[in-house]
């Protein structure tokens, strides 16, 4: 059975979003994409790109108008758009879009939704009080944000930040065992169900360079990250570590794992974007509906130069796809 198509909200309309979501729809044949619909102004899409636009009132009418322009289902107008220069007018409409695609995902009428990137700055103009899409999407669907993961996904890595967006000052006194536990277990059933991925494998990393040395350069890995790791071993998961993060991310040693879990964003995002850069995934785990997004910003600085690349993008819309199926075929 044919997937619905997917929402696709445009993000900030002033950034790359609506650039990267056009290119993708040129390039939809020649790179498998599966038929999706744009959520925002179709105004932000004018903007930037002179190809053939179908206005849309629901979701379903979008398959059918897919192969001849590109389907956008209208939400707000965003008022004078200007590339590279965000507003609140845009922010307001960013926001709105994301609140209709989720709405459309959990009720079915889309297959999952895929986030183009927002500016946070303006969206808390304007009342979004989430760190982030990520911690929206899951209150909207009902999901506490210790049960909801950020995974960074690319062709070579996989990899899960513990803690996502606090100061580095701060990762020490937030880490627990619970936390751990709870990411560790999102993780290996979200590999599970959207990547079919039967026994997954963990690695774990350290917080601590040389993961601590034993007590010497820090007790975090003693006190906190190893009980977590041996009492989910108990539970007959697939886990091991913590290791030295320095030597976890070369070619043999992402053999040895499925997923990494990482203490800190940046311990995180640092090896998927040198290894993955323009075809990184950020895709949601322990949600009901499916969820990703290209890993990168709004861009707001090459916005409108048609420079833009839609690699990200293009591989958020094939992951999605997959992990749909995956998750119709999980059962």
């Amino acid at each position: 059975m044919p997937l619905a198509p997917f929402a696709v909200s445009l993000g900030d309309p002033a950034g790359i979003g609506p650039e990267i979501v056009a290119k993708s729809w040129v390039m939809r044949e020649a790179r498998g994409l599966p038929p999706f619909f744009a959520v925002g102004d179709a105004a932000s899409l004018r903007a930037v790109w002179l190809g053939p636009i179908a206005p849309i009132g629901s979701p379903v009418e979008a398959a059918s108008v897919f192969d001849k322009a590109l389907p956008c289902l209208q939400v707000a107008d965003a008022g004078a758009i200007v590339p590279g220069t965000p507003s609140i007018d845009g922010a307001r409409t960013a926001f709105q879009a994301l609140e209709v695609s989720v709405g459309l995902a959990r009720q079915g009428s889309a297959a999952g939704i895929v986030t183009a990137p927002v500016g946070k700055e303006q969206l808390y103009g304007v009342g979004f009080t989430h760190p982030g899409q990520t911690e929206f999407v899951a209150e909207r669907c009902g999901v506490s944000a210790h049960n909801a993961v950020m995974m960074l996904a690319g062709p070579s890595l996989k990899v899960v930040p513990i803690t996502i967006h606090i100061a580095l000052a701060d990762v020490p006194s937030v880490l627990t065992i619970d936390l751990i536990r709870a990411r560790a277990l999102t993780t290996v059933k979200g590999l599970q169900r959207n990547f079919g991925i039967a026994r997954p494998r963990l690695a774990v990393a350290g917080l601590n360079p040389h993961a601590g040395e034993n007590g010497a350069l820090g007790r975090e890995e003693i006190d906190v990250i190893r009980p977590a790791i041996e009492s989910l071993r108990a539970e007959g998961l697939d886990i091991f570590g913590p290791l030295a993060a320095d030597g976890m991310f070369h070619a043999r040693a992402r053999e040895t794992y499925d997923a990494a879990l990482c203490m800190y964003h940046d311990q995180a995002l640092i090896p998927i974007k040198t290894l993955n850069f323009d075809d990184g995934v950020n895709i949601t785990l322990g949600l009901p509906i499916v969820r990703t997004s290209p890993d990168h910003g709004t861009a707001f600085g090459i916005a409108g130069t048609d420079s833009a690349n839609p690699g990200a993008m293009i591989a958020a819309l094939k992951m999605a796809a997959e992990a749909a199926r995956a998750l119709i075929a999980y059962g």
